[in-house]
């Protein structure tokens, strides 16, 4: 006969009000606690299909936002469209969407998650575009179903929905030295996320597999924001840096930013210097030039994301999975 709730709250020294709250994944309790608690459960013979099946039934997902610094995941079009896909596939489920931004500050990661009320949640997708693997155990511990959107760490066993970086870098560098004959220069953010290091992996692959070599190729790092790349280019050009032919930058952000430094500098664009972006942002298409980019389905990621998410709710034995969305390049007139 499996151990009652009471009997494992005996067992680990705790209150039963804290046993109680963390196998139904109420708040009142640390992350760390909540993990003890379940992990004691599963070696003591606990029944949790009571709890699973509670879970289950429940009607709210929570979508966390984690922000470690902003500097990347911000009120932009691109995480915008994001939501709404996540939104829209919710309320097709019936679902009811609730929204937590997480915050790497004083108070903490675990503190901040353990003030989120999991009762009568299903699960949670998990936006980890700012995340590295030293935060993701504090998530990984949460006690429902979880989803990780636009981020994934090959070494941790988890459920993924991201972009094929790879493949849209690859892709438009591709384009650049087909199209100019010439080598591509790199317009590299200065804030390091995992997103930004596969699509430096996609552009060096495409540069030796253009029979080039990686260690010529010209690389600037800019600020991830418009304004922030056109000050940063600015200062470079002024400062004398010779620019490259053609670049590939690890976003349209930069891609735009730099845009208006090399034409307030008298280049044109693209007859002096040609430019592909990634994102396809809204803005993309209406900077003069518009801007050869690479295109994100971003609301059939968080689509995706929350199809994953039932599907693992409704099958506790599914392995996890990564699942790369797809890229495809949008040719415009700044190539």
């Amino acid at each position: 006969m499996g151990i009652t709730a009471k009997e494992l709250a005996k067992k680990l020294g705790i209150s039963a009000a804290s046993v109680s709250m963390a196998l139904n994944g109420k708040s009142g309790v640390s992350t760390k606690t909540r993990q003890r608690v379940l992990e004691a459960a599963a070696e003591y013979g606990y029944d949790l299909s009571r709890v699973s099946a509670k879970t289950a039934s429940g009607k709210n997902v929570n979508f966390l936002v984690y922000k470690k610094h902003g500097a990347v995941v911000t009120d932009s079009a691109f995480f915008s469209a994001l939501f709404e896909g996540i939104s829209n596939a919710c309320r097709e489920e019936g679902l009811r969407l609730n929204i937590h931004y997480i915050y790497d500050d004083e108070e903490g990661i675990s503190f901040q998650l353990d003030r989120i009320s999991f009762a009568d949640c299903c699960g949670a997708i998990v936006l980890g575009t700012e995340m590295d693997a030293s935060t993701f155990a504090g998530f990984k511990s949460l006690p429902v179903p979880l989803v990780f959107l636009d981020v994934c760490f090959e070494e941790i066993p988890a459920n993924y929905v991201l972009i094929n970086n790879r493949q849209g870098a690859f892709l438009a560098t591709g384009y650049l030295i087909r199209k100019t004959k010439k080598q591509p220069g790199y317009l590299q953010s200065s804030v390091t996320i995992r997103n930004f290091a596969e699509r430096a992996d996609g552009f060096y692959t495409a540069i030796r597999a253009g029979g080039m070599s990686a260690s010529r190729c010209i690389v600037h790092t800019l600020s991830p924001s418009i304004d922030g790349a056109y000050c940063d280019m600015k200062a470079l050009l002024e400062s004398g840096e010779e620019p490259a032919p053609c670049y590939f930058a690890d976003n349209d952000l930069i891609a735009i930013g730099a845009m208006k430094a090399f034409k307030e500098q008298g280049f044109r664009i693209p007859e002096d210097i040609a430019i592909a972006g990634f994102d396809n942002i809204s803005y993309s298409a209406i900077a003069e030039p518009a801007l050869t980019t690479v295109h994100v389905p971003k609301k059939e990621m968080g689509k995706s994301a929350v199809r994953r998410l039932l599907e693992i709710v409704s099958d506790k034995s599914a392995l996890p999975m990564k699942i790369e969305v797809s890229t495809t390049l949008i040719e415009r007139g700044s190539v």
